[in-house]
C-alpha cells in the first residue's frame, strides 16, 4: 500500500474488472471510452490497471480524469489492493479495473483479482470476424474459473444486425454495449500505446470513443454495486529518507515511472526533484540521489548524445558518489552508446561500460524481483534492446513464478542499474536503500 488509509473507510460503487481473452482485443481502447462516457454523464470515475503497465494508465487517466494506479496481488499483496479499491470506493461512483492479458492469465492472474474481491468481470470481445461464436466463448470465460460475468462489451461491431446476432447468441448474458469499428485507432510502437503527451487530438479521439461506445443504459444498471471495506492501516514506514533529496529524470524519454514509487519515496521522507534530460538541464544542485527510470531514450537517442549539460552533470555526481539507480531506458542512457534500429550508433553519457543494441524482436518480458520472500522488492521487465558489457553481475533478479535467474543488476561505483522496473511500494524499506548511500563504495 501506498498511502496509508484509516481503517474506517469503505464504500460501495459500481466496480468492475474489464478483461478479455487475450491481449489485442481491446481493452484499454473500451475502458478509456466507458470511463470517457461515465465522466461525461457527470459520474466519478476512477480506473485500476491490473498488472504492471506505464502507459495504458497515462491514457486511462487522460479519459477518467483522475490518476490511474496498480492494482495486482504479486505487486501490492491482499492488503495493498483491498485498501486502494476501498478508497476508490468511497469516493467514486465507478470503479474501473483493467485485466491484463487475458482473464486467466498470469500467477496470479485478473480473474482471481476479481473472485478474491468479489468484483463483478465484463468482457471485452473483439467481434470483427465473429458473430454468434461469441456466445460460446463468454460462457467458457464465465464457466472456467467460475466468475461472476456481469456482461459483455463487443469491440469492432459492423453493424446494428452484427451486433444483435452476437446478443442472440449469449444465452442470458448481458450485452452491456457495443463499440464500432474505429476509423482511427490510438498509434502503437514497440513498447504498446504511444504516449498520450504525444498524440495529436487525443482528448477529440477520446470523446470520439465515448460518443461512439452504445451503452446499454439498463443493463448497465443491473451491474450489481460492490462494498470493499478497508483493512487495518499498514505500518508506517520508517521515513528513512527524511532530508534526502532525489533528482528525478521526467520528460518523454523517462517517462515509464509508476505513480505509487513517487508516493512511496515521499512517505518514506524523501524530497523529489523533476527534471528534463532530453532538455539538457543538469541535476539539480542540492540533489542527494538520483533516479533514472526508463522511457524511450532510443527514440531520443540523438538529442541525448548532444545534452552536453546534462551529461556533465550526470558523470560529475557519479564521481562525487552521489547514489544513482537507472531503470531499463535510464541504463540504456547511462551506457557508453545506443545502437538504434537503423544500426546508427550514438553515444550516451558513459557512466556504465558497454554498449545499448535495439533490435525488432522482445528480449524479455515478465514479473521478476529482486531477493524472495519478504526480502522482496517486485518488479517486471519488458525491453527490446540487449546490453553487452564487461562488468560481471552483481546479482540477478528472481522470475516469478518459475523461481529462475532473471535479469542482472550492474553495480558500477554509486550506480545501480537493471533492466529491471521496480515496483517500490512493495517493500518501501528495500527501495529505500537504493537511494541511500553504501557504507563500503564499490570501486569502479
Amino acid at each position: 500500500m501506498v498511502t496509508p488509509m484509516k481503517s474506517e473507510v469503505s464504500g460501495e460503487a459500481r466496480i468492475v474488472l474489464v478483461a478479455a481473452i487475450a491481449s489485442g482485443q481491446g481493452k484499454t481502447t473500451v475502458t478509456a471510452a466507458l470511463a470517457r462516457k461515465l465522466l461525461r454523464q457527470g459520474l466519478r470515475v476512477r480506473v485500476f490497471k491490473c498488472g504492471p503497465d506505464f502507459i495504458d494508465p497515462m491514457l486511462l487517466e487522460r479519459a477518467s480524469g483522475a490518476p490511474v494506479q496498480t492494482l495486482d496481488l504479486w505487486l501490492l499483496g491482499e492488503h495493498g489492493c483491498r485498501a486502494q479499491l476501498a478508497h476508490a470506493a468511497a469516493e467514486a461512483d465507478v470503479v474501473l479495473v483493467e485485466g491484463v492479458m487475458g482473464l486467466y492469465d498470469g500467477t496470479p492472474s485478473a480473474a482471481e483479482l476479481a473472485q478474491r474481491f468479489g468484483i463483478p468481470v465484463v468482457v471485452v470481445i473483439d467481434a470483427a470476424a465473429m458473430a454468434q461464436t461469441a456466445g460460446a466463448l463468454l460462457m467458457g470465460l464465465r464457466d472456467y474459473g467460475p466468475v461472476e460475468l456481469a456482461g459483455v462489451i463487443a469491440n469492432g461491431v459492423a453493424s446494428r444486425g452484427h451486433a444483435e446476432l452476437i446478443a442472440q447468441s449469449m444465452r442470458g448474458i448481458s450485452l452491456l454495449a457495443t463499440l464500432a469499428r474505429q476509423p482511427v485507432s490510438l498509434p502503437e510502437r514497440h513498447l504498446g500505446l504511444v504516449l498520450p503527451a504525444e498524440v495529436s487530438g487525443l482528448e477529440t479521439l477520446l470523446d470520439r470513443l465515448a460518443d461512439t461506445l452504445v451503452l446499454d443504459e439498463t443493463a448497465w444498471q443491473q451491474v450489481r454495486g460492490t462494498q470493499i471495506a478497508a483493512p487495518s492501516p499498514a505500518p508506517l514506514a520508517d521515513p528513512v529518507l527524511r532530508g534526502r533529496t532525489i533528482a528525478v529524470a521526467r520528460d518523454a524519454a523517462f517517462a515509464f515511472l509508476y505513480p505509487a514509487n513517487l508516493d512511496t519515496l515521499r512517505l518514506l521522507g524523501a524530497t523529489l526533484r523533476f527534471f528534463s534530460p532530453l532538455a539538457d538541464q543538469p541535476l539539480p544542485e542540492d540533489a542527494d540521489a538520483l533516479y533514472l527510470p526508463g522511457g524511450y531514450p532510443e527514440l531520443h537517442a540523438e538529442t541525448l548524445s548532444q545534452a552536453k549539460t546534462w551529461i556533465a552533470s550526470v558523470r560529475a555526481a557519479h564521481a562525487a558518489g552521489l547514489p544513482m539507480v537507472a531503470e531499463c531506458g535510464g541504463m540504456m542512457a547511462l551506457s557508453e552508446a545506443l545502437v538504434d534500429v537503423t544500426g546508427k550508433k550514438w553515444p550516451m553519457a558513459a557512466l556504465l561500460p558497454g554498449c545499448v543494441t535495439m533490435q525488432n524482436k522482445l528480449a524479455a518480458l515478465g514479473p521478476q524481483s529482486l531477493a524472495d520472500g519478504d526480502d522482496a522488492l517486485r518488479g517486471h521487465t519488458f525491453h527490446y534492446s540487449t546490453f553487452d558489457t564487461p562488468l560481471a553481475p552483481e546479482a540477478h533478479l528472481l522470475k516469478h513464478p518459475s523461481g529462475l535467474q532473471g535479469e542482472a543488476v550492474y553495480r558500477f561505483g554509486s550506480l545501480s542499474a537493471s533492466y529491471f522496473h521496480a515496483y517500490f511500494a512493495s517493500n518501501p524499506q528495500r527501495a529505500a536503500e537504493l537511494f541511500l548511500p553504501m557504507e563500503a563504495p564499490c570501486t569502479p
